[in-house]
């Protein structure tokens, strides 16, 4: 018995910051932007806004179209390190949301891999006969984490949440593979070291500079367009799947450069490589998540696809999910 995604969803905050509107915060421009990253907006969370509720609402859409009550849920996994809390989880504030008791919640951290994680861990415990249906999400607010001077980092980062209804299915359709990475030795090239949703653009009180998010970009990109690269053929290997039979490959937008390095080396067209990152920015582990949604909803996965999720975050870490939709 396995798992299969039977409907998504997707929320993000209210406000749409562009690049144009970027300028009075540091110095940059779209075009600076654009040819260094391919973003040209990102949604950015402000005073009075919760990612606890995004997220749930993300949850609750998924929920709502693949006709499953939340109460029939057997449990909820969100990959988050955007807690608004350092206790209770983001996934117990969805529950409480959804007004369900009595099932686990809980949070995997594992940055911008966090959806590609927890989507491995439902489907393991679901094959293991633990859980039947479950809520899997995938939620961040890098943009409360950043230093809003600091262009080279605030630039990247936006905000929301993703989400998934997984059930127990017998057959082949559903995740086909799943593999999970990390290399704690590359821990300094992507790190915050205070955490929480704290510092939003409209605040008063800025981040200071070393508590924001540091990033060692050409060292990242190095290992990330390596890691995903690698982790790509594994997973693919392990299912029996040639890479020239994936229909659509859907990775973690973090940058479009990597995404296109990455795409090359597994010899995957344009037109195969799903792209969302010129309107949502890194909204890590909502990445994956929000642009599976979306192509989805754009009608870019059929019945009987092979789609590959691929995702590269701190930690470091790196993973990859195949499904057969």
């Amino acid at each position: 018995m396995g798992s299969r995604i039977v409907a998504t969803g997707r929320a993000v905050p209210l406000t749409a910051l562009t690049n144009k509107d970027l300028e009075r915060y540091m110095d940059t421009s779209d075009q600076w932007i654009r040819s260094r990253t391919g973003i040209g907006s990102r949604y950015a969370m402000r005073q009075g806004e919760s990612l606890a509720d995004i997220a749930t609402d993300a949850g609750r859409t998924a929920l709502e179209r693949a006709g499953v009550k939340p109460g029939d849920l057997d449990a909820i996994i969100v990959g988050t390190v955007s807690s608004e809390y350092a206790f209770p989880s983001l996934a117990c504030q969805i529950q409480s949301g959804l007004s369900i008791s009595s099932i686990p919640a809980f949070d995997v951290a594992a940055a911008c891999s966090g959806f590609v994680y927890a989507l491995q861990i439902a489907d393991a415990q679901m094959r293991a006969g633990d859980f039947k249906r479950v809520l899997v999400v995938g939620a961040d607010a890098l943009s409360t984490m950043v230093d809003w001077t600091d262009r080279r980092t605030a630039v990247l980062f936006g905000d929301g949440a993703g989400a998934c209804v997984m059930v127990t299915e017998p057959g082949n359709r559903g995740v086909l593979s799943s593999l999970l990475r990390s290399g704690g030795e590359y821990w300094n090239l992507l790190s915050v070291r205070s955490t929480g949703t704290r510092s939003t653009i409209d605040s008063e009180v800025r981040r200071c500079a070393d508590d924001a998010i540091q990033m060692k970009g050409p060292e990242l990109f190095k290992i990330a367009v390596r890691s995903m690269e690698e982790i790509s053929r594994l997973v693919a290997e392990r299912a029996g799947v040639k890479l020239e039979e994936i229909d659509l490959f859907v990775p973690h937008q973090a940058n479009m450069r990597i995404i296109s390095a990455v795409a090359e080396r597994l010899g995957l067209p344009p037109e195969k490589v799903f792209t969302n990152i010129e309107r949502y920015g890194n909204t890590s582990a909502a990445s994956v998540p929000i642009a599976l949604d979306e192509a989805l909803e754009q009608g870019r996965i059929h019945d009987g696809d092979i789609v590959m999720l691929n995702a590269c975050g701190g930690g470091l870490t790196w993973g990859a999910n195949l499904i057969r939709w």
